[in-house]
């Protein structure tokens, strides 16, 4: 079954309408389906993810929501809204700095630091939060969208 396409509710941004300092959120509570999901996907399988008996004994204390799975909501944010669809990553990079518990809203909030307009790319901060708490931060480069194409 092919996947269906429906248009977003906000069609995102042209490389030529990006200014320095525009910022889009997305946000999800990751549940223990999420985590179930995303290990079967991933093959990450890694019992501080799964078992809690396991992740009790662990410096976490407890089950933690894979890095890559709370990072994963940055593309979101970015294919959604900013720069939005037709965006292309070419690269990111990201610094775990706590961990995420399930039954978290994560938010992952991008802005815009740089416009390579010439080459058609963007730079963007890129920042998770659990409540105050930055979880994960780092930088992304991103091909946006251009009116001509």
């Amino acid at each position: 079954m092919a996947a269906v396409y429906s248009e977003p509710e906000h069609r995102g941004y042209y490389i030529e309408e990006l200014r320095v300092g525009m910022t889009a959120f997305f946000s999800r509570a990751i549940t223990d389906a999420d985590v179930v999901s995303f290990s079967a996907l991933s093959g990450d399988t890694n019992p501080v993810h799964l078992d809690e008996a396991y992740a009790a004994a662990t410096p976490f204390q407890g089950r933690i929501v894979h890095g890559f799975l709370s990072a994963s909501l940055i593309s979101a944010a970015i294919a959604l809204q900013l720069p939005g669809p037709g965006s292309i990553y070419l690269s990111q990079n990201l610094s775990f700095k706590a961990p995420v518990r399930i039954g978290d809203m994560v938010e992952a909030r991008v802005t815009v630091q740089e416009v390579l307009a010439e080459r058609g790319r963007v730079v963007l901060a890129t920042v998770c939060s659990v409540g105050d708490l930055i979880v994960i931060e780092g930088e992304a480069l991103v091909k946006a969208p251009t009116r001509n194409a």
